[in-house]
């Protein structure tokens, strides 16, 4: 019989229930591990225990102890506590990677809270979404983002800000010149808006911990696109994180054993953390690992290479565009980077000469991998030393199912067939926020429940998955992912815009640039120019959503039932480049 003729119950009996990729995994990585769910906190508690004089994280030059971050978290987590924040509540936050963002969120996680990461680069309108959507009762922000959580605290109520500066955590010497360069803004400090620092120095370490059951409480609502293209809340469980650490863990053995690592490895964290994949595999695993992170609040290539030669950095989590950039810095030859071992590559397709030419200037081993914030994170990776096919996402990691499923049915696909990527294990999330958005999301199929990614592939005979398309119309641009709905939504506050559709166009260096279609008003033609719209949308849009081009049409292409097709505006864009114009 062949493939494209089984049923599903054949397909899953002969592929995945005996999780056919298995055998290509490297050697000493196992099918299963022994997963032990336990609060999020204590890996912070574990790391403070062994390893208290340990460098946790290097910060602007400065080294900060894992006794340090776990005390500060207990101090900020009693502060929390006297503000009346328990079990359930949510705390956003608003800041860049930094020692501050670690200790508030350990310190929201041990009073029971719930931990909400934004962008830093929001604009007031999204924060204010955001704050509204997953009511928020404490803001942490940043000095330096402090305009623009003040004009969305305009428009919506939290009962307290509290207002980290981007200097806390640098050496005392150096404080007065960063203050000076990076102009901060002049705060006023009361009874609502509280001074971060203060509250660290004036609360006591509290020993408190929220009781937290890991398989039904809820440790942080990240905000996606899911399966429509508005943001809304993914509830990743204590249980999802503690279980995605312990899967991806081999992974590191078979690094430490190859190469011979001894002591803890060293983790570049240039990855924002309010982001699932840096949230993840970079600060928290870190920790549960007992590593140390040199922390980048904000993107610095030579900065980056810098400290992997200063530091001998082992290991460097990124998109593609991060890894293109090293290979075409004009310094890369400048700086010694063969100290790196271990170096993924995720949320978009990794160029195959990107990650040839990667490979040839650092020795490491680039690898791609595959997840979601739905999924917590990673679900697939390519074998470390063992066979690796380019161009592909790799194998599901160990305890997890992985399949090919048809694009409506609840039936799975033979290998070699294309249909919609699906998950089933311990990383996937309980659920969005919007329950209409949960039926469409899961199915259950052979005794196991499957997440629905949205991603549109396939597995090969071996077990190798391969990512084709997106199911809806995300745009990936630096891989930060865009919603062409959001865009369009904002560009419909315009006066003078009647209609208007988004669609990723290819462009090499950054993944996809979001492009808009624009039917003006009648009274408006001839009057606003692309420059219009596009100065318009900079303070209603964070950078890296606003369009990069504005094409003006007198209509848009529509289905029967008068829905915008953007699919065919991508097809005709598609066309122009395969023409060459």
């Amino acid at each position: 019989m062949q493939p494209a003729m089984l049923s599903s119950e054949e397909v899953f009996n002969r592929y995945i229930k005996p999780r056919i990729w298995i055998k290509n995994y490297d050697e000493g990585v196992p099918p299963d591990v022994d997963i032990k769910y336990f609060p999020l906190y204590e890996i912070l508690d574990e790391a403070v225990r062994r390893y208290p004089n340990r460098n946790a994280q290097i910060f602007m030059g400065r080294r900060i102890s894992y006794k340090v971050i776990g005390d500060h978290s207990d101090r900020l987590a009693h502060a929390f506590r006297e503000m009346g924040i328990g079990k359930g509540d949510v705390v956003a936050l608003h800041m860049p990677n930094s020692p501050s963002y670690t200790i508030a969120f350990f310190a929201a996680l041990k009073v029971g809270a719930i931990v909400s990461p934004m962008n830093p680069l929001y604009t007031p309108r999204e924060i204010t979404f955001q704050i509204k959507s997953s009511s928020s009762r404490i803001l942490v922000t940043t000095n330096i983002l402090y305009k623009n959580a003040e004009q969305a605290l305009k428009d919506i109520k939290v009962e307290r800000v509290i207002v980290a500066g981007i200097e806390d955590y640098i050496s005392p010497l150096l404080r007065p010149l960063a203050r000076l360069r990076l102009k901060m803004p002049k705060i006023s400090y009361g009874n609502k808006i509280l001074r971060f620092s203060d509250l660290v120095r004036s609360y006591s370490p509290s020993t408190y911990r929220e009781k937290i059951d890991p398989l039904e409480d809820v440790a942080a609502l990240m905000y996606t696109g899911g399966t429509t293209g508005v943001p809304k809340g993914a509830k990743i469980l204590h249980g999802n994180i503690v279980a995605n650490l312990q899967q991806i863990k081999p992974l590191y053995d078979v690094i430490r054993k190859k190469r011979s690592v001894e002591g803890p490895m060293r983790f570049i964290g240039i990855l924002p953390w309010y982001h699932i994949y840096g949230l993840i595999v970079v600060m928290l695993y870190s920790i549960y690992d007992g590593g140390t992170v040199i922390v980048f609040p904000r993107p610095d290539i030579e900065g980056l290479m810098k400290s992997v030669e200063k530091y001998r950095a082992h290991v460097l989590h990124g998109v593609p565009t991060l890894y293109n950039a090293i290979i075409n810095h004009p310094k890369v030859d400048k700086y010694k980077l063969n100290t790196l071992l271990f170096c993924i590559s995720g949320a978009a397709p990794l160029p195959i000469e990107v990650a040839k030419r990667f490979e040839t200037k650092t020795g490491a081993v680039l690898r791609e991998g595959y997840g979601l914030t739905e999924t917590a994170v990673v679900t697939h990776v390519n074998p470390l030393y063992g066979r690796s096919k380019l161009g592909s996402i790799g194998l599901p990691i160990p305890s997890t199912y992985a399949a090919i499923a048809d694009l409506e049915r609840p039936i799975l696909l033979p290998p070699g067939a294309i249909g919609e990527i699906v998950i089933s294990g311990p990383q996937v999330m309980k659920g969005y926020t919007v329950e209409d958005e949960n039926r469409d999301a899961f199915f259950t199929a052979h005794g196991l429940k499957w997440f629905r990614t949205g991603d549109i592939g396939y597995m090969d005979e071996e077990g190798y998955f391969y990512v084709l398309d997106r199911k809806k119309e995300m745009i990936k641009y630096k891989g930060y992912s865009v919603y062409p709905r959001e865009i369009e939504e904002v560009l419909m506050m315009h006066e003078c815009v009647k209609e208007a559709a988004v669609v990723g166009i290819p462009a090499p260096d950054v993944g996809e640039i979001p492009k808009a279609f624009i039917v003006l008003k009648s009274e408006c033609r001839n009057k606003v120019k692309e420059s219009d719209i596009l100065k318009w949308v900079e303070d209603k849009l964070a950078p890296y959503k606003r369009p990069r081009a504005v094409e003006f049409r007198e209509e848009l292409p529509k289905s029967p039932v008068g829905k915008i097709l953007r699919r065919v505006l991508r097809d005709e864009e598609m066309k122009k480049l395969s023409l060459g114009k």
